[in-house]
């Protein structure tokens, strides 16, 4: 069997780097070297790609506060419409060796919002995950619940500041009323958010998401249980039994979800009752192809007694060592590695559908 030249690509310009770098860790720590070769690309935080060393290629790896990429001095470029031939080394002045197929585990903005996922389309290599569209609105929290409210798909009621100077406290509080969650609209991985219950609280976590993104999110506090599913696929999605998350802190934090492994305890499976658990893998799937999603996802909900809730879609959900979306899978009996296989298969199988596409008339 010829082996696959699978290049991950990893980190990014966003706040989730470091959770990209733990992500990366996993993958290539999983990935069967008898079925691939590795190439090890970089975006450090400034947006540039590097190539790395496929064995080395990580600082602190074990230290999730204080993981980094190990220096390297070779730059590379994307030459869009190469197909295979599509990475340059500037360093060396030649072709980078041929890719098959791209993961690119990059979170958060350019890398998890269509930004990448454009460059990989113009380069003509098939890529895991969901395309320029699916990547767009399952990272836009805003126009993602809009979408779903708009398909009668539950969700918490909302309001969109694009200027702190819009933000009125009396409003907020009747229409969504106490606590609210105030987050970032295209952001992931619970960077900041924050929970408010008064005015001072409000326009400090106004303060706060507005560090990271332009549009921010004000969202209804549902008191619920925090349930998760994973889904993959292309245009026929299948769905896990879901998971809980049980915060040990007042809400899942980003603290919680990657560094502190006593942070929440991660139930797999949720106790639930076949029905709800079935309803919930059904939204999901629904959820999954009405955003467009392909390759995975995960899907997070709210559960209330009477109320099953879309909380939001990741596209490229963390693979860290306590990341749900392997770990729902894993409960399924898909191990990591055969994960990952099924996950460049679907890339594949996505690329060739659309390659069919006629380009002329």
């Amino acid at each position: 069997m010829n082996k696959l030249n699978l290049c991950i690509i990893f980190g990014g310009k966003s706040a989730e780097h470091e959770v990209s770098l733990q992500s990366a860790y996993n993958i290539v720590a999983a990935a069967d070297r008898e079925k691939y070769n590795l190439t090890l690309i970089a975006m450090n935080k400034e947006g540039k790609f590097y190539l790395c060393d496929s064995l080395d290629f990580l600082e602190n790896s074990d230290n999730p506060k204080n993981i980094k990429i190990k220096n390297t001095d070779n730059e590379i470029a994307f030459i869009p419409g190469e197909r295979g031939n599509s990475i340059y080394s500037l360093r060396d002045n030649k072709v980078v060796d041929p890719i098959d197929v791209i993961f690119p585990i990059i979170h958060g903005p350019f890398g998890e919002d269509g930004s990448l996922q454009g460059l990989l389309k113009l380069i003509g290599v098939p890529f895991v995950g969901a395309g320029v569209v699916g990547s767009a609105v399952g990272m836009d929290k805003d126009i993602m619940k809009r979408l779903l409210r708009d398909n009668d798909i539950e969700i918490a009621d909302f309001i969109i500041y694009r200027d702190i100077v819009e933000a009125d406290y009396s409003i907020a509080k009747e229409k969504l009323g106490i606590p609210m969650f105030i987050k970032p609209a295209n952001l992931g991985s619970s960077v900041g958010i924050s929970k408010v219950s008064n005015k001072d609280e409000f326009f400090n976590g106004l303060k706060k998401a507005f560090k990271f993104d332009g549009k921010v999110i004000v969202e209804e506090f549902i008191d619920g249980r925090e349930i998760e599913c994973a889904v993959k696929g292309n245009l026929k999605a299948e769905a896990t039994f879901p998971g809980e998350i049980l915060p040990t802190d007042d809400f899942y934090s980003y603290e919680a979800k990657y560094i502190n492994e006593t942070g929440a305890i991660l139930k797999i499976p949720a106790e639930l009752d076949n029905k709800i658990a079935d309803d919930i893998k059904e939204i999901a799937k629904e959820t999954y192809k009405l955003l467009e999603t392909r390759g995975l996802a995960r899907i997070d909900f709210f559960v209330t007694k009477d109320r099953v809730l879309v909380n939001e879609i990741n596209t490229l959900p963390g693979f860290t060592k306590i990341s749900m979306y392997p770990k729902l899978w894993k409960n399924e009996g898909v191990k990591y590695p055969d994960l990952i296989d099924e996950l460049i298969a679907l890339a594949i199988e996505e690329f060739k559908n659309n390659d069919k596409l006629l380009s002329t008339i």
